[in-house]
């Protein structure tokens, strides 16, 4: 088991759910992280990136009692 692991925020996900879920896999948040989703669009030959949503991640290290 690594020392560090991201966990992504799933789809239809709650924030209090991905915790648990790494809280299951021995892991303690101690980082959150926003990252831009953006939609390529195609306008007169121009190439545009809109933001369509926010991905969020966390980052987690192995608890101490976890070997």
């Amino acid at each position: 088991m690594s020392k560090k692991k991201k966990f992504y925020l799933e789809e239809d996900e709650t924030i209090d759910s991905c915790l648990k879920r790494m809280d299951d896999e021995g892991y303690t948040p101690v980082r959150r992280t926003e990252e831009p989703v953006f939609q390529e669009v195609k306008n007169s030959g121009q190439t545009e990136y809109i933001p369509i949503r926010q991905k969020i991640v966390f980052e987690g290290v192995i608890k101490e009692n976890h070997s």
